[in-house]
């Protein structure tokens, strides 16, 4: 069993430190960090709370849609009278059918994909992603095992 320990290194030295260009610690630096950090995470979180506001307000919309099409279609052709509402019930199905599948469906499919959009890249790009200078490297199995049976 291979057991791999990553390590994440600090940004900061310890008090007792120099950097590789001999700087030493400062603290005020250090707090101007943090407070950067906790206004972007803050930030964050209020994006990530719109962002599912308008997921939810999309969802809404859809129960507000279908309850309209049901109440203006279906309903319409079993309010008829007796002998008429069998023919009537049974074209409102198909229209009611047709536009359901058209409206709602591709609403469906729009939600999914708004969704998914929004995990990619407001989730992902601000949990993962650092504009720190250094290029982007996947992650992959591969390229570890091969660090760590080389290296």
């Amino acid at each position: 069993m291979v057991v791999i320990h990553f390590s994440i290194p600090s940004s900061f030295p310890a008090p007792e430190q120099t950097t590789a260009a001999g700087d030493k610690f400062d603290f005020s630096d250090c707090l101007v960090h943090q407070v950067i950090e906790t206004i972007e995470f803050v930030l964050g979180t209020v994006s990530h709370t719109a962002s599912y506001l308008r997921l939810w307000a999309l969802s809404l919309a859809h129960q507000q849609l279908s309850s309209v099409f049901f109440n203006l279609i279906l309903l319409t052709g079993m309010s008829m009278p007796l002998p008429l509402n069998i023919l009537a019930v049974y074209v409102c199905f198909g229209l009611w059918f047709a536009v359901t599948l058209a409206i709602l469906g591709g609403m469906d499919v729009m939600e999914c994909f708004l969704h998914t959009l929004r995990l990619h890249w407001v989730e992902f790009q601000s949990k993962f992603f650092k504009a720190d200078g250094r290029a982007f490297q996947p992650f992959e199995h591969r390229t570890i095992l091969e660090q760590y049976i080389h290296g």
